[in-house]
């Protein structure tokens, strides 16, 4: 829903008002470090709930304890934000032809929206880590129509203006957590008497939770800097195209995390109750997913992005302007998701020192070669950056984290879960990209973009084992054919 009405935005609100709903986007992760790295702690520890780790009482003592303390860290980032949008208005962003007044009233309404979103945050970490996968994605679902669709009503019959836009996203964030602190509290059975919070509860998650905070520290400053750093660099225009590319990008994560959300916390259950084999088997069938579903789609979007934009935007500009942009950030995002699943069987060991070490040698590296290359090479100069960190990720961060919690399964990793899937795929995309014609017709475009794509992810597809044998279960017996006496 995120990326399905992005051309209307554009549309009524210009690319320019567009830029500042991206960073809107931008703002809800910087804020979100103010969260400490408790998200996801609770998130871990609710998993470990399902494993025997905690009683009904514990853990909703636990609940209310982050409850209490978020409510205070929200209330930190609302009057941080008030006191920072006007600064940031008048000498930070480059704006034309929105009046500076407007802009600082805009980011005001945006900085109590990312509040409110940092809260729904801790009702969906609790629901993850209790495994209730179907009934988050129903009901995110949902909300998000409401969020997305609404917000599209909104700037094409209401009002055409970033204010609208960010005054929507606000109501939607209240419906959200309610809905979500509903589902949480009935999936956690009653206790013995009322939550309350509990400084002891608040110290058992500070060693994983301050592992995390670090972590989350250094992994916004490799893959928001970018974005911080050209809202200063380009004029607001061009850095709408950015923002554009990279939430096109950045779309191919809702494809992951589905993955990502449901086999974490199964790997911290596995972890709990110490079976290691299942462990293995599980992270290896979590991989291969990973790369089948999401590496598939960041293949195409990467050597399709000129068709693909030219079929969703319709605009020739916003296309010649983007689409270098997208293959270079998809390709960017291939290497990262590919990363995904053992980073999550890293965090299920409660290891977080590694991602510390190496994504502090990430910044050290990614933030002098985004002020070097941006002023030389521009918007470009910095989706290489991206490609660059993450290549670094699969080939330096990976060796090491296999050292330690799986030693054997690296090569699998590499070979079966990766090569295996992707090397076909991206031949076959190539291929089809030398002899696909994509004519006027916009339909006819779409047809060969779903063709490219279904074929494409069904040689994945037969190419990763695990894959394969799980899709052969679940399909053979809708093509058994029953038989028995004849009457």
């Amino acid at each position: 829903m995120g990326l399905a009405f992005i051309p209307l935005y554009i549309r009524y609100l210009g690319i320019e008002a567009y830029g500042l709903v991206g960073l809107f986007s931008a703002m809800q992760v910087w804020l979100g470090l103010l969260d400490i790295g408790l998200t996801p702690a609770l998130g871990r520890e609710m998993a470990r709930f399902t494993g025997g780790g905690h009683s009904p009482q514990s853990i909703r003592i636990l609940l209310r304890s982050v409850e209490v303390t978020a409510g205070s860290l929200l209330l930190l980032i609302m009057a941080i934000g008030f006191i920072a949008s006007d600064w940031v208005a008048h000498h930070w962003l480059q704006v034309r032809n929105i009046p500076i007044n407007a802009v600082t009233q805009i980011l005001s309404i945006m900085v109590l929206v990312v509040a409110l979103r940092f809260f729904e945050g801790i009702y969906r970490s609790c629901m993850v880590g209790l495994q209730q996968q179907v009934t988050l994605n129903v009901a995110g679902s949902v909300l998000a129509t409401l969020r997305w669709a609404g917000s599209a009503f909104v700037v094409a019959w209401v009002s055409p203006t970033a204010q609208a836009f960010v005054v929507w996203q606000g109501a939607s964030s209240l419906i959200a957590i309610g809905v979500y602190a509903t589902l949480t509290y009935r999936l956690i059975p009653a206790g013995r008497s009322r939550a309350y919070f509990s400084w002891a509860a608040m110290r058992s998650l500070s060693g994983f939770a301050s592992g995390m905070f670090v972590i989350s520290i250094l992994v916004l400053l490799l893959t928001q800097v970018d974005k911080l750093i050209l809202s200063s660099l380009l004029q607001m225009s061009d850095y709408g195209y950015y923002m554009l590319a990279s939430t096109v990008a950045g779309g191919l994560y809702t494809l992951i995390s589905p993955i990502s959300q449901a086999y974490y916390p199964h790997l911290c259950e596995l972890r709990e109750m110490q079976d290691e084999k299942a462990m293995i088997e599980a992270f290896h069938k979590g991989a291969q997913l990973t790369s089948v579903i999401g590496g598939t789609a960041a293949i195409i979007v990467s050597v399709f992005s000129d068709e693909l934009l030219r079929f969703w935007v319709q605009d020739s500009v916003v296309t010649q302007a983007v689409a270098p942009l997208l293959s270079i950030l998809a390709l960017g995002n291939l290497l990262n998701s590919i990363m995904w699943m053992p980073y999550q069987a890293q965090l299920a060991h409660g290891w977080t020192s590694l991602s510390v070490r190496t994504n502090t040698v990430g910044v050290l590296i990614v933030i002098p070669a985004i002020l070097l290359l941006t002023p030389k090479f521009g918007s470009i100069g910095a989706a290489w950056v991206w490609v660059g960190l993450n290549m670094g990720y699969f080939l330096i961060s990976a060796y090491f984290l296999f050292q330690r919690i799986m030693p054997t399964e690296k090569w699998r990793w590499y070979i079966q879960d990766v090569l295996f899937p992707l090397v076909p795929a991206t031949c076959v995309a190539i291929a089809l990209s030398k002899v696909l014609h994509f004519g006027p017709n916009r339909w006819a475009q779409l047809g060969i973009l779903l063709f490219a794509s279904c074929l494409t992810v069904l040689v994945s597809g037969l190419c990763a084992q695990r894959v394969r044998s799980a899709a052969l279960q679940f399909l053979l017996p809708f093509f058994r054919i029953k038989t028995g006496p004849r009457p």
